[in-house]
Formats: C-alpha cells, sequence, structure tokens
C-alpha cells in the first residue's frame, strides 16, 4: 500500500470508510474533508461525455459534449488507432468539463442481435471487442482521464436485466463473455470495473467472489476499483466480501450503517474494508493529478466524429449505382434524412455540440442536380398510405431514390430489448412501394443493431448500414454515397436472415428469473459455421468501391512453440481503380482437440490503406492463447500439439489463404484420469495409455474371445451384431472390469487404483 494512501487509511473513522465505499451523489465519491479527500467526478459515456451542470442533481439537461458513433460503429472500423484518437478526444471533453472517470466502454458480447443496448457494445467476438476497448481505454487515460470498463459480467439483455440470472459454465465464460474485459485490463488497466446487474449462475455480479476478487483481481491483476453499476447492491456487505470497492450512487446512509454495525459485530473483517478504501483512494487521488476545466476544440472533434461515422459505415450491397454520379434528379426519402438519427436512449444519451443534417448535407454535394424529399414515414407506428403514395410519386419521377430509414426509439432502446428483427411496417412498404417504381433505389439504415431485408433487398441497388453514427454521421452519409470517400466498414456482427435463425433463439429471453446460455461456445459466426446457416451478411462483411486482391501468404514457421507463437504476412493490392482501405482477418481452425471447439475463430486482423495497383504487405502476430482453449478441469488455458489451419479472410466466409501449422505444446498438464475415467479417456491420455496399453490390448482379446471373433464383433457366428470394445471405449474402465471380476487376480476397483497411481505418479 502506497504510505501515504497507508497513513490515510489508518487516520479515517469507521463511519469514514464505510461512507468512501458509497457515493456522496449521483455522480461523485464520498470527500473527507478533515483528511483533503477531494471528491471524485464520474459521468455517462461512453460515447460522449454526459456531464450535469450540477454533479449532485440527476434531473439536468447535459452540458454540451461530442456525440461520436456508437459502439455498433465504432466497432466496424476495426481501426484500433481511431479508437485510440476517439479516446484522446473525450479525454479532452473530460478534463474541460470536470470530469474524473467517465463510464466506459462497454466490452459484453452481443449474445442476441434483439439486446436492447447492443448499440453501445462492440461486437459478437470477444478478441475484437477486447483489441477495441484496450485501445479505446488507453487513449483516454493517456491524457489522465479514467475509464470504466462495464458491464462485468454477461450483461447481454435488458429484459430482467436487475435480476436476471445468466446460467452460463465456466468454459463458456471464460472464451466468450470474459476475454474481451480481460484482454481490455491486461493490456489498458481501466480505473474502474463496472459490474452488471445481474445474476451469474445464480449469485448478483455486485457480489461475485469469483468473478470480482478470484478472476478480476487476483488472477488478471486488476489494480484499480470496482464500483456497482447504478443500484445494482442488493447486500452492501455482501457486495465488499465479494469484491465491490464503490457502490453507487448515493447517499446510501442505511448502506454505510450496514458495513459500520457488521464489522463491529465481526461479521466484515476490517482488512476486507481497508482494501476497498485503499483501491477508491487510489483512483480519487490519481485523477486529482489531472488539472480540470477549460475548453475542447469542437470544431476539431466534431471532424474527427464525421472521420469515425466514414469509416465505420458498411456498404452492404451495390448493384454499381452507388457512388452516385450525373443524375439529374435525386429523390430523398425518409424523415431521418432531416432529423438525424444519430445515438440511441438511455443513459448514454449525449447533448451534441452540433448535428449535421443528412439532408442538408446531401443536397450540399449532390451539385447542380434538383434534390426533392419527401418525409416517407411518421414519428409514431401508425400506418400512412398517404406519405407511401407522396413517396412514390416523388421517386418515379426522379433518376434514383435515395431512402433513409431509422429504426426508431420505440423498437431500440436502453431498457427494454427488441422484439424482432423487422423494421416498421410502413417502412418496410415504403421500401418495397419505392422500389418498384424506381428500381435505382439505395437505402441508407440508421440502427444500432442487425435489421431483416429479405422482404426487400432483392427490390433495391444498393445498401448502406450507417448506423447510429455520431453528430457529424449525416455529412459521411453524403460523402460515401456520392464518393468522396470509398467505404471501407466490416460488420463486427452477423446479420442473420431471420430471427429463428439466431443462436440463443430457443433460450432468449429466459423464464422464472433464469437465461439458459444453451449455445454454449457458439455465439454468431461460431454458431452459423457450426450450422452450415445462410446468413444475410457474415462477420467480417464490408464493400468498397475498389477490390483488393490476396497474394503470397506465409509464416513465420511451419512448426513452433505454443510460447513463441508466430507471424502471418499476406500481401495485399488494390486491384481497383481508387484508393480504399481493407481490413485482414486471420481466423484459427483447430484440427484436432480433447474438447470441442468452434470451426473457426478471429484471432488476428489489421486495416491497410491503399493507392490503386498499390501493395503492401501485412503482418498479423498470434500468440499462445490465439491457439489455446480453456480447459475446465485444467482450470487453465490449455495447447495441444497438433495441426492448426490458419484462415487468411476478407470475412467469415470470404477465406482467401489457408496455410497450416504444427504446434508443439509446452504445457506439463497434470493427469485428470480417475476411478470414473473411461476407457477411451484412459488411451487418450498420455500417462494413462502408457501404463494401461498393454492392459487393453488384453482386455480387447478377452472381450473377442467371449463376444465374437469378428474384426468387428458384427454377425460371425457367436458375436451378437456390434461392437462391442467401440461400445466399451465411452464406459468407465472399472465398470467394464466389473464385468470379469472373477477372472481377475484382483477386484476392479484396486486394478484401476493401481493404473492411477502410475499415471498420476509419471511427469
Amino acid at each position: 500500500m502506497n504510505a501515504d494512501i497507508k497513513s490515510l487509511v489508518a487516520q479515517m473513522t469507521l463511519e469514514e470508510k464505510a461512507a468512501l465505499c458509497t457515493g456522496a451523489s449521483h455522480w461523485t465519491t464520498t470527500p473527507v474533508d478533515r483528511l483533503d479527500i477531494p471528491e471524485m467526478v464520474v459521468s455517462d459515456g461512453p460515447h460522449g461525455v454526459r456531464r450535469v451542470p450540477d454533479v449532485h442533481s440527476i434531473s439536468q439537461k447535459s452540458l454540451p459534449a461530442t456525440c461520436f458513433p456508437t459502439a455498433s460503429c465504432l466497432a466496424s472500423t476495426w481501426d484500433v488507432d481511431l479508437l485510440r484518437e476517439m479516446g484522446n478526444a473525450l479525454a479532452e471533453e473530460c478534463i474541460a468539463l470536470n470530469v474524473d472517470v467517465l463510464l466506459g466502454p462497454g466490452a459484453n458480447m452481443k449474445r442476441s442481435p434483439l439486446g436492447g443496448r447492443n448499440f453501445e457494445y462492440f461486437s459478437e467476438d470477444p478478441f475484437l471487442a477486447g483489441e477495441l476497448a484496450a485501445n479505446f481505454i488507453n487513449g483516454i487515460q493517456g491524457r489522465g482521464v479514467g475509464t470504466s470498463l462495464k458491464h462485468y459480467a454477461a450483461n447481454n439483455q435488458e429484459f430482467q436485466r436487475f435480476s436476471i440470472s445468466a446460467e452460463v459454465d465456466e468454459r463458456v465464460l471464460r472464451e466468450i463473455y470474459l476475454p474481451a474485459f480481460e484482454k481490455a485490463v491486461k493490456q489498458a488497466q481501466p480505473w474502474t470495473v463496472m459490474c452488471s446487474y445481474n445474476k451469474v449462475n445464480g449469485t448478483f455480479a455486485s457480489e461475485h467472489y469469483h468473478l470480482l476478487t478470484e478472476i478480476l483481481k487476483n488472477e488478471w491483476g486488476f489494480e484499480g476499483l470496482v464500483v456497482s453499476d447504478w443500484g445494482a447492491v442488493r447486500d452492501r456487505v455482501a457486495a465488499l466480501k465479494g469484491g465491490l470497492d464503490w457502490e453507487m450512487p448515493g447517499p446510501q446512509e442505511r448502506r454505510v450503517k450496514a458495513v459500520v454495525e457488521a464489522v463491529r459485530a465481526g461479521e466484515l473483517d476490517e482488512a476486507i474494508l481497508d482494501e476497498s478504501v485503499r483501491r477508491i483512494l487510489t483512483i480519487v487521488f490519481k485523477a486529482k493529478q489531472t488539472p480540470k476545466n477549460g475548453a475542447f476544440d469542437v470544431d476539431a472533434h466534431h471532424e474527427l466524429a464525421h472521420q469515425i461515422a466514414v469509416e465505420g459505415m458498411v456498404l452492404l450491397k451495390n448493384d454499381g449505382l452507388l457512388p452516385l454520379q450525373g443524375q439529374q434528379h435525386i429523390a430523398v426519402i425518409g424523415r431521418s434524412a432531416e432529423n438525424a438519427h444519430f445515438q440511441g436512449g438511455g443513459s448514454s444519451h449525449i447533448n451534441p455540440t452540433r448535428v449535421s443534417v443528412p439532408f442538408k448535407e446531401f443536397k450540399a454535394q449532390a451539385g447542380n442536380a434538383e434534390v426533392t424529399y419527401a418525409e416517407g414515414y411518421p414519428t409514431d407506428n401508425s400506418f400512412r398510405q398517404d406519405m407511401i403514395d407522396q413517396a412514390v410519386t416523388l421517386a418515379q419521377s426522379a433518376d434514383v431514390a435515395v431512402l433513409y430509414i431509422a429504426l426508431p426509439t420505440f423498437k431500440e432502446s436502453e431498457g427494454y430489448d427488441r422484439t424482432d428483427l423487422d423494421l416498421t411496417d410502413q417502412q418496410i412498404a415504403l421500401i418495397k412501394a419505392v422500389a418498384k417504381v424506381q428500381p435505382k433505389t439505395v437505402v441508407v439504415l440508421n440502427n444500432g443493431a442487425p435489421v431483416a431485408m429479405s422482404a426487400w433487398i432483392d427490390d433495391v441497388s444498393a445498401v448502406l448500414e450507417s448506423w447510429m453514427m455520431g453528430q457529424a454521421g449525416g455529412a459521411a452519409i453524403a460523402d460515401v454515397l456520392f464518393g468522396k470517400v470509398n467505404p471501407c466498414g466490416k460488420l463486427a456482427e452477423t446479420f442473420p436472415l431471420k430471427l429463428a435463425d439466431t443462436p440463443a433463439h430457443i433460450n432468449w429471453p429466459g423464464e422464472a428469473g433464469r437465461v439458459q446460455y444453451g449455445e454454449g461456445l457458439f455465439i454468431g459466426y461460431r454458431y452459423y459455421d457450426a450450422k452450415s446457416l445462410p446468413v444475410l451478411f457474415p462477420f467480417g462483411y464490408g464493400l468498397s468501391y475498389t477490390s483488393f486482391a490476396y497474394g503470397n501468404p506465409k509464416v513465420s514457421a511451419s512448426r513452433f512453440k505454443d510460447v513463441d507463437g508466430l507471424t502471418v504476412t499476406v500481401d495485399v493490392t488494390n486491384t481497383g481503380k481508387v484508393a480504399g482501405k481493407e481490413i485482414v482477418q486471420v481466423y484459427v481452425h483447430d484440427q484436432k482437440s480433447a474438447l470441442v471447439r468452434p470451426g473457426k475463430e478471429l484471432k488476428g486482423f489489421a486495416k491497410v490503406e491503399l493507392q490503386p495497383g498499390e501493395t503492401k504487405s501485412v503482418s498479423i502476430q498470434l500468440d499462445f492463447r490465439a491457439f489455446a482453449y480453456y480447459h475446465p478441469k485444467h482450470k487453465q488455458w490449455v495447447t495441444e500439439d497438433g495441426e492448426f489451419d490458419l484462415l487468411i479472410a476478407a470475412s467469415a466466409t470470404d477465406v482467401r489463404h489457408s496455410l497450416t501449422v504444427t504446434l508443439e505444446s509446452t504445457l506439463n498438464l497434470p493427469c485428470l484420469l480417475d476411478m470414473e475415467s473411461t476407457i477411451r479417456e484412459w488411451m487418450d491420455d498420455p500417462r494413462g495409455r502408457l501404463v494401461f496399453g498393454v492392459f487393453y490390448e488384453q482386455l480387447e482379446s478377452e472381450f473377442r474371445k467371449i463376444f465374437g471373433g469378428g474384426g468387428e464383433f458384427s454377425d460371425d457366428e457367436g458375436g451378437i451384431g456390434m461392437d462391442v470394445m467401440d461400445m466399451m471405449g465411452d464406459m468407465p474402465l472399472v465398470s467394464v472390469l466389473m464385468w470379469q471380476q472373477d477372472a481377475l487376480p484382483m477386484h476392479p476397483e484396486d486394478i484401476v487404483a493401481g493404473f492411477l497411481a502410475q499415471a498420476h505418479s509419471l511427469k
């Protein structure tokens, strides 16, 4: 413990320590004036600073700040440098607005596209989400402002989010729902980590000793403080024991009193309280090392938001209509052209410094073309045929129609999950009606998560996914439509054909207070691969106005040790006529493993910018974890000797090259064989095979005599029409021996115990 912090803790009364572990207001820690312990100010994020004028109030309108694109757009940039730059800008605004810690980023997985808060989360893939979160955090904290990595853990739905228990096994937690948090903690050390509201396997995340203390603090080495989501604490004493340092919001006099009484009664060890106090004070004083107030460059940050929106937009379909060129009359249809839909609802809602109106930005780039407008759909969920008729008339007389379609907040927001993947009935009817009279139709989407398109996508010429694109997104859309920039975003989540195809569909949203994560490891593209299901648009997909060729794939070593890792290199060439950016993805496939693994998993990526005809060599490093999986019995990440395929791809379904390498595991894992181990497990275990192999041959010979002489124990005379040894392979050795115990020199349990002693003694 830092000497100064240790001295402060020693000087604090029990009541002061208990109070410090609960907020003083909605946005501040509890100061201790007599010891010169200041308050610390936090503010909602993660795509902008939602700072109210009076930090002790919750009902005021927040101060103006830059509204950057939301996480679904950020993730589609696949650009870690850009996220660091955004982090720098957010830190500058925090400093100007007197904010010590920004509450973000969100690193939860997109288990289902129905999740109401998916627009605030990065991806369905933990590797991608972790890389983006770590760089976002480093960008902010590099300027002396803290972050709060959230919502830890398994917060994947809004339905009963304050109480639902996410039922998920340890391996699935470790491989899917925790790695993004782990990567962010190890690579960026966020000042705070925010626990989620929900329970995980029956225990509230705010009280979860295994998650908060054993994994986060002890195993990953998290040095900061754990804060509750606002209102997530049920039992303050249990939460302290679990590893929850700071409860928000405050004041909570009843909770403070409960902590004091628990210490005095011997129910709570004061050393646990002191550790939380130490962690809180460490962050409070770290925050005060960064002078606050001043101003930020409003114009520069608006332009950065513009750049990010451009990079995150994904061109999903283009029959050659885009970029728009030479049209004399363009019909712009859809109310989100005039009323920009650029952010989600809820705690992350920002008061923007300015907003680029899509229609104005479109007209500014349309040159001499006549641009007309029709609203197309209303603000509510009513069906307005008159609006559709007006739009059809306008589109019919134009050279091209551009439809701006935003998923309304009554369908998508924090606080509730979506019930379907559809646009509104009005919007679907509008698209179909316009496309029927105007084949040259472009659909521009504003939404935070996938939408179904099967009802209309074949009827339109182009689709641009522009997400909740931030305050400058209106200009970014125009840039892409007119070819001022070349689209380069790629999907960080799969767009399914229909809801019934999605991995969590039959286990969503749960019942009787629990939701079963029955799809296990197989979320997102992992599931669609395993089921060989077609999708609307795959993970990692995005079109460009140019084309790219991949050549000369190489690997640094064809045989390597797991701890050394390796490097994959490929040449990428821009084979088109305009400059563009390509996102190279590397997936790993384990040819054989003791436990089931997904068909492939993203383990590396790189974004490269190329002029027409230019070639660049792209190198992507793969480390130990790229080849490992979590073994629940060994309780650690393990690698196994064997062959792996390295898939160099432009998307999850567009593999350009495959290289096969051989891994040599350096692990010396303990023997897991026990009295219930099957014959197959004995033979698959190197130590087991060594001590049991000869006996197995004798056993097999004996059973052939008993059940038949055919090599497959089929229908030979005396056979029973089945391969008995194959059946017995999945039976415990001790159970098989029980059938022959009269012919054995000792009891089967003693025989197996002897084998176990030998196997466990081998190094």
